[in-house]
């Protein structure tokens, strides 16, 4: 059955539409988001799908195809950020779009409730976005169902919001922008400071390339501290450095800029992420200078320092780099928050099956679960499917 048929089996009436919007991987620029920096994702075909129709009561309903459970119901004037939400199982994943619709109140945009029927294929815990996809899938159906006249980025912005003040998960805009803004065939070179962006062409295959993601299956959770932490060591970064953001360090004056730092793990985030922008641009000037092939000893760069500065990084994680470049990858990298989650990896077409083998072996003689391998595709973002 269609998301609008099991919409209308939930509810007892068809929705007013149906609307999708993708997961991301992000191909360079880790923890610079949340830094005013650059940052590089492109939109995955996998996403979540939501068949909606407009209540006018306060209260919002929400249904998950993916979690056991019924409908969750909230009272739109009781909802607060991090309060346990009613409905028993459904309440973990309900806060995403729970806090899409709180982050549009409290902006004072006249949204008065929402049917919301919810599929999604977006791998959960991946590092994939499956929680923006949420968001930005609802705040988009919302728009248009309201008529609120938000423009794509604003549109990222309310979701970030609700994952930021809502849900209690610090993370940057990139997530949402991606989901958001992308279009099909195009990496989305984005400037984090004013959300200003460019659609940069990303026809791997016209190069003889492929991207492939390499899904370890470790679940992680951004929400334990870990990720907080790091915002926060990078924030102190800043503050030592005088500088309202660490994008306003420029590469050339990194090795001053480490010199005044006395904190050592302060110093290695503040490292990491100012070199990671500089690693995004290295790689738009590849890109636009038509040499695709060499942003992967980039991208191998970029894990190093995820590894060895921020300290994101997981066994899994290091394995695919590892078996994927002896295998003869041109590079890799973990992508998304890290602890867990997904690698990309750059590899000649010929070669590419080669190296998810190398890869799944690799797992299997460490005793690790068998990856999931797929190649990333860049598609569209969020729209209106029906």
């Amino acid at each position: 059955m269609s998301v609008a048929g099991e919409f209308e089996a939930l509810y007892g009436a068809a929705p007013e539409g149906v609307w999708a919007a993708p997961g991301r991987v992000n191909l360079i620029g880790e923890y610079t988001d949340f830094n005013g920096g650059f940052v590089m994702p492109l939109a995955l075909p996998h996403t979540a799908v939501a068949a909606v129709s407009r209540r006018h009561d306060g209260v919002l309903r929400v249904h998950s195809a993916d979690v056991e459970g019924g409908i969750t119901r909230l009272d739109l004037d009781a909802l607060e950020p991090l309060a346990p939400l009613a409905g028993g199982s459904g309440a973990s994943w309900a806060a995403y779009p729970a806090g899409v619709l709180w982050a549009l109140r409290e902006a004072g945009h006249p949204v008065t409730g929402a049917d919301i029927h919810l599929a999604s294929t977006v791998p959960t815990g991946a590092g994939l976005s499956s929680s923006a996809a949420l968001e930005v899938v609802t705040v988009l159906a919302l728009n248009d169902l309201f008529g609120l006249g938000l423009s794509r980025p604003e549109l990222a912005v309310v979701a970030q919001r609700a994952e930021n003040a809502f849900v209690g998960v610090p993370c940057g805009v990139m997530d949402q922008m991606a989901s958001a803004c992308a279009i099909e065939g195009h990496a989305l070179f984005l400037d984090t400071r004013d959300l200003s962006y460019r659609q940069v062409p990303f026809d791997l295959a016209e190069r003889g390339l492929r991207l492939l993601v390499v899904d370890t299956r470790v679940k992680h959770a951004l929400g334990d501290g870990a990720y907080a932490e790091r915002r926060a060591g990078c924030e102190a970064g800043a503050r030592a450095l005088g500088v309202r953001a660490l994008r306003e360090v420029p590469y050339v004056q990194l090795p001053d800029a480490l010199a005044r730092l006395s904190e050592e793990s302060v110093r290695r985030y503040v490292r990491h992420v100012v070199s990671d922008n500089h690693r995004v641009e290295r790689t738009i000037a590849l890109l636009d200078a038509g040499d695709a092939a060499a942003v992967g000893p980039v991208l191998t760069e970029g894990h190093v320092s995820l590894r060895d500065d921020l300290r994101v990084s997981c066994p899994e994680l290091d394995l695919v780099v590892e078996a994927a470049n002896a295998a003869g990858a041109l590079g890799a990298r973990m992508t998304g928050g890290g602890f867990g989650g997904s690698a990309v990896v750059l590899v000649a077409q010929e070669r590419a099956d080669t190296v998810a083998a190398a890869v799944g072996k690799a797992f299997a003689e460490a005793g690790f679960t068998a990856p999931r391998v797929f190649p990333a595709v860049p598609s569209e973002g969020a729209r209106r499917e029906s």
